[in-house]
């Protein structure tokens, strides 16, 4: 064979830029896809790649890793791939019970010219592979051979029921919890598609099989035999699991029984969560890593409080937090430019304790049973950080007390009264020096933020591009965790239709029909249908985390940014 037959039999189309942290391969068919992750799992599980995480999609792959040059090794090993002559082990088959009866049933067998019947025989006599993952924890894009192609709804129902059967496209699938959706309702299920209880949540993972069991609506679930393949899941009406699981962080709780209720929430302000280093590694089952949005204040108080980098602390936006100490304290606050003031009882000496006392940013300070801290509203930047010696201690989901706001994982927001136990502490308390933290953004300048370009920087015009970093932008009321969203003038698409959803990295610049850019942040889903037309670079994600409402941003570009690479696995 040639070299240029060859080249044309390559599945790997190229490998885009998605950031200094990760890369976007394009490819051929969905088979080299699932051959791709599978190749990727193996490397990483061998040690031979440092990768974080692998987002498929229906005709790309995400890689993530913790570093450009793990990056670098990844997209070298990719293009060293033979993937036509790559094997993908078979998966674990999982039998889905379900009841034919939904909505949208004689429609979608209308669009597929069978009868209601037929396409129930169809969808049921077929062996699915659950391609990827995405759109919400526990959501799995089935797919084989055969399926028959849907159009989605032209007009999306703003709630679908958890355990909803769809078609959309050449993909089935199963709505895991109640939300909004396009696909065509063929059926039900009771099985619980996504459970955190479960030592493995998701019922399908990428790479398993499924098969639909027809069933009427009065079946009951069959318990399995122990060790029995393959799993079945009945239908069992009123048995759904809520898709919330809230880590305990109240008095009296499993986490109080680990360690002592240390501070009470006087005022919650108008959302304080719990963060930590976040669940980075699931992106595959459609979870975000969530975490602290500025990482480097969350290591900073820990680092002061004594504690490791990692460990459970409050993320504070726009101050007016009050807590109550229980016991003596020793607390650290960074982040947004906020005055700290302590009242009450007031033991220390030389305060008089109805005047209160300031209390220092960036430095260690102790708060005593009995003392009020109140974290006033920010002069500068947005989010405040607050450690505890020892670190909060509250329920773990997925490897991580974090708080997920777009998903629901972890701990809900701070409420009036909640009891926030305290990791207990042992030997003597040592606690860090204060420490100078880099800057906020400047009210009166705008923000830069460094960009790399694309991956999908050719949906838009030269033009686009230019006014994408030629422009300043404005932050709007509408940014939150999931992201930034920014106002300015529209940008120009170069190409109409749709962009196949694909992964999307943490400091992806997204471009909805709008024009109107999203600066996706640490609860932004995993996975997107809007082009990319940059992605911040890691280190300066901090620094949008503290971008208020009307700050203003201009986006610089990163010189030297890898290219489009064709034909990327070729071999020299």
């Amino acid at each position: 064979m040639t070299a240029h037959a060859a080249a044309v039999q390559n599945p790997v189309l190229g490998l885009r830029p998605a950031g200094d942290r990760a890369v976007l391969v394009e490819l051929r068919t969905l088979g080299a896809v699932l051959a791709l992750t599978s190749k990727l799992a193996a490397a990483q599980h061998a040690g031979d790649l440092e990768v974080v995480d692998v987002v498929a999609a229906a005709t790309t792959v995400l890689i993530v890793a913790a570093s450009p040059d793990a990056v670098a090794r990844a997209a070298a090993y990719v293009r060293a791939l033979h993937l036509e002559d790559a094997e993908r082990a078979p998966g674990r088959l999982v039998h889905i019970e379900t009841v034919y009866d939904g909505a949208d049933l004689e429609e979608a067998a209308r669009l597929t010219g069978l009868s209601p019947e037929a396409l129930v025989a169809a969808h049921s006599g077929a062996v699915w592979d659950a391609a990827f993952g995405g759109f919400a924890p526990g959501f799995a894009y089935l797919t084989h051979d055969a399926a028959p192609s849907v159009p989605r709804r032209t007009s999306p129902r703003t709630v679908v029921p958890a355990g909803s059967v769809a078609l959309a496209g050449a993909y089935s699938a199963v709505y895991p919890g109640e939300s909004p959706g396009g696909w065509q309702l063929i059926g039900h299920t009771d099985a619980v598609m996504w459970d955190l209880s479960r030592e493995d949540p998701a019922l399908v993972a990428p790479g398993d099989r499924v098969q639909f069991l027809p069933v009427r609506a009065s079946a009951s679930l069959a318990a399995p035999a122990p060790g029995a393949a393959p799993v079945k899941c009945g239908v069992e009406h009123g048995a759904r699991a809520p898709h919330r699981a809230q880590a305990t962080i109240s008095a009296g709780g499993e986490a109080t029984a680990r360690a002592e209720a240390g501070l009470v929430v006087v005022r919650p302000g108008l959302q304080t969560t719990v963060q930590d280093a976040g669940r980075p590694g699931r992106a595959a089952l459609g979870v975000s890593p969530a975490g602290a949005l500025d990482r480097g204040a969350l290591r900073r108080a820990n680092r002061m409080a004594g504690n490791a980098p990692d460990a459970a602390g409050l993320e504070v936006l726009l101050g007016v937090l009050e807590l109550r100490a229980e016991r003596d304290q020793v607390l650290a606050v960074t982040g947004a430019r906020v005055p700290l003031r302590i009242t009450g009882p007031g033991t220390a000496q030389g305060h008089d304790p109805s005047q209160g006392r300031d209390a220092p940013l960036d430095a260690p300070f102790a708060l005593l049973a009995g003392e009020t801290l109140t974290v006033g509203p920010p002069a500068r930047g947005l989010r405040t950080y607050l450690a505890v010696r020892g670190g909060l201690e509250a329920d773990r989901v997925l490897g991580s007390a974090s708080t997920d706001t777009l998903s629901g994982i972890g701990p809900a927001p701070l409420a009036a009264g909640d009891a926030l136990a305290v990791a207990s502490t042992r030997g003597a308390h040592v606690v860090g020096l204060p420490e100078v933290p880099p800057p906020l953004p400047d009210p009166a300048a705008p923000a830069e933020l460094r960009v790399l370009t694309g991956p999908r920087q050719d949906w838009f015009t030269d033009a686009s591009v230019r006014a994408f970093f030629g422009q300043e932008w404005t932050v709007t009321s509408q940014s939150n965790r999931v992201g930034v969203r920014l106002d300015g003038a529209p940008l120009e698409r170069a190409r109409s239709g749709e962009l196949t959803s694909e992964g999307t990295a943490r400091g992806a610049v997204q471009v909805p029909a709008s024009g109107l850019p999203v600066l996706f942040l640490a609860d932004a889903p995993v996975t997107g249908g809007y082009p990319v037309i940059g992605v911040v670079v890691s280190a300066d994600l901090d620094l949008a985390a503290q971008l208020p409402p009307g700050a203003r941003v201009r986006f610089v570009p990163v010189p030297g940014a890898a290219p489009t690479t064709p034909e990327g696995n070729a071999h020299a």
